[in-house]
């Protein structure tokens, strides 16, 4: 397992960046959390045959609460606002 950003060019660690900053937005939207909350979004690829391949994962953690993580099998810059929707669990997969 590696982060996603490492090997990457200047040019995609940028649109990753970008991803990233609109993923926590999002995130921060969608579950109505307050701004001292930390929002983690990194890309993760898995060399195992039985992994997806490439997964967003996020990590929420809003003080006095247990940390919760999220995972979509997905990059980042495919990661829609719907996908994100369902990957919160704000609504069950179709």
């Amino acid at each position: 397992m590696r982060f996603g950003l490492f090997g990457k060019d200047p040019a995609g660690k940028a649109v990753a960046s970008e991803a990233a900053t609109r993923i926590k937005a999002e995130t921060r939207d969608l579950l109505g959390l307050p701004e001292r909350a930390a929002i983690a979004v990194n890309e993760i690829l898995c060399a195992d045959p039985a992994c997806p391949g490439t997964e967003t994962v996020i990590l929420v953690m809003n003080p006095g609460e247990k940390t919760r993580a999220y995972k979509a099998q997905m990059p980042m810059a495919e990661l829609t606002r719907e996908a994100l929707i369902v990957t919160l669990e704000l609504v069950a997969d179709r």
